[in-house]
């Protein structure tokens, strides 16, 4: 990322469930005062997702924490949130998930001059047995590491 790039929240178990195989970088929709409640790092996106819904992308179960010192603008915390892409790559996306299997998640949120962006993944769900063969690598990784100390 860029040096005027300021991370605020990362799905870190994505890359564990997921085999990632493309990324976008799209803007965010926000309203009220989510931005200064995400900018505090007040967000969650473990469990969320992101689907397209006629020709327009909406990220789910992003979970952004009411701004303590706000009012009555204060929006729902779990809402649908709209996603900033080109048409041409919302149509990609469109013909990657219709494929068995793929799904759309957010990978990171970050503020790239001023900003807000999500980094959004299409990715394919892993099975059981390549969880396992994932935490028996690092595993094995992680005794060379020692071995060598």
């Amino acid at each position: 990322m860029a040096d005027n790039v300021k991370s605020l929240a990362k799905n870190r178990k994505a890359t564990f469930e997921y085999f990632i195989e493309d990324k976008y970088e799209a803007g965010i929709v926000l309203v009220g005062t989510e931005v200064k409640s995400i900018r505090q790092g007040m967000m969650n996106i473990k469990d969320s997702y992101a689907e397209v819904k006629n020709g327009e992308v909406f990220v789910n179960n992003m979970h952004i924490s009411p701004y303590e010192k706000g009012n009555i603008f204060n929006v729902e915390p779990l809402r649908p949130r709209k996603l900033l892409l080109n048409k041409r790559e919302i149509r990609k996306l469109i013909g990657l998930t219709t494929l068995k299997g793929y799904s759309l998640i957010p990978l990171s949120v970050y503020l790239k001059n001023g900003l807000v962006k999500v980094e959004l993944a299409v990715a394919k769900g892993k099975k059981n047995y390549d969880k396992r063969n994932d935490i028996a690598k690092k595993d094995a990784e992680r005794r060379m590491r020692r071995g060598n100390e």
